[in-house]
C-alpha cells in the first residue's frame, strides 16, 4: 500500500527481513516452508499507518496478549517459502495489528495472507518478554542442519553440556551468545505447549534449541538474532569437522572461556 511503501524506515526494516530470509534459504536452513519470522514494527509506523483498515474479519487468538495491545508485527505467511520472502516480503507475509484487548488481530497490509501457523507461539514469546520490560522486537525460528543434528545426541539435550561444547569451539561463540542456549524436549510444532516450554527457557536464554526440530532466537534486532544462530552453527561445524577427522576436539579450557568475560564485558 502507498502509505506503507512511502515509509522509508519501515521499508528498510522489511528489507532486512528479506535479507535474513535469503540467508536462511542460502544456508539450507529453510527447506520448503520451514522456519518463520516475526518482527514488531510498531515504533516505525505513524498514526495513519497504525490505523489502516483491516483486510478481513478479526481473527481470534487462543490466549489474550495484553502486553501487545495495539502493536503491529510483520509475520511470514503460512506455507510461504523463505526463498520467496527474500524476493517479495510483502507478498509472502503480512502486517498484523493486535486488538486493544489483546484477544484478536487484524491483517492490515498488504494482502490477506494468513500468518505462520506458529503465530500463537511467536506472540506468546513477544507478550512474555514485553511483559518483563524487555525491548524484544524479534522472534526468529529456523532449521540449521548441524544444530538440529546435535539434538539427536542425548548428552547434548543438557543445556550446560551443549552450551559448553559450542562455546569452547571458537571464542566468538562465548562472546556473541553469552547467555548460552536453552533446550526444549521434543514437542509437536506450532503448539502452545511448545511455546510455554520455550518461554520457560527464555527466562535465562536468548537462544533456544527445539529437540529434533530447530532453533529459535529472540532479541531487539533481526540481524543480531541471525548472527547468534550463525555463530552457533559455525561452532557446530567445527565440532563435527574434528569428529569426522577422527578425534574429539579439545575445545577451549575453562580459563580461556572465563578470561573472555572481563575482556568483553560479558
Amino acid at each position: 500500500m502507498k502509505t506503507i511503501r512511502n515509509n522509508e524506515k519501515l521499508m528498510a526494516e522489511i528489507g532486512r527481513i528479506a535479507e535474513v530470509a535469503g540467508y536462511l534459504w542460502t544456508k539450507g536452513w529453510a527447506e520448503r516452508n520451514g522456519g518463520n519470522i516475526s518482527v514488531n514494527l510498531t515504533d516505525l509506523m505513524n498514526d495513519v499507518e497504525k490505523a489502516l483498515p483491516a483486510l478481513g474479519p478479526a481473527i481470534p487468538l487462543q490466549e489474550a496478549m495484553t502486553a501487545l495491545a495495539g502493536h503491529i508485527f510483520y509475520v511470514t505467511g503460512t506455507g510461504k517459502r523463505m526463498r520467496y520472502v527474500a524476493q517479495e516480503p510483502l507478498a509472502n507475509g503480512s502486517l498484523i495489528r493486535i486488538a486493544g484487548d489483546g484477544k484478536s488481530y487484524d491483517i492490515i497490509a498488504e494482502q490477506l495472507i494468513l500468518p505462520t501457523s506458529e503465530l500463537p507461539s511467536h506472540l506468546m514469546m513477544h507478550n512474555y518478554l514485553r511483559g518483563l520490560g524487555r525491548d524484544n522486537r524479534v522472534v526468529l525460528h529456523t532449521h540449521p542442519t548441524d544444530l538440529i543434528g546435535m539434538t539427536h545426541c542425548k548428552p547434548f539435550l543438557d543445556s550446560d553440556v551443549i552450551t559448553r561444547t559450542l562455546w569452547s569451539m571458537i571464542p566468538e561463540c562465548r562472546i556473541i551468545v553469552p547467555k548460552g542456549v536453552g533446550i526444549v524436549p521434543y514437542e509437536i510444532p506450532g503448539t502452545l505447549d511448545l511455546a510455554r516450554a520455550t518461554i520457560k527457557q527464555l527466562e535465562k536464554h536468548d537462544v533456544v534449541f527445539w529437540e529434533k526440530h530447530g532453533i529459535l532466537a529472540v532479541g531487539e534486532d533481526l540481524i543480531e538474532c541471525f548472527d547468534a544462530i550463525d555463530t552457533l552453527s559455525k561452532s557446530a561445524q567445527i565440532y563435527f569437522s574434528a569428529r569426522m577427522a577422527g578425534y574429539e576436539p579439545a575445545g577451549m579450557t575453562d580459563k580461556q572461556l572465563d578470561d573472555l568475560v572481563p575482556a568483553f564485558g560479558l
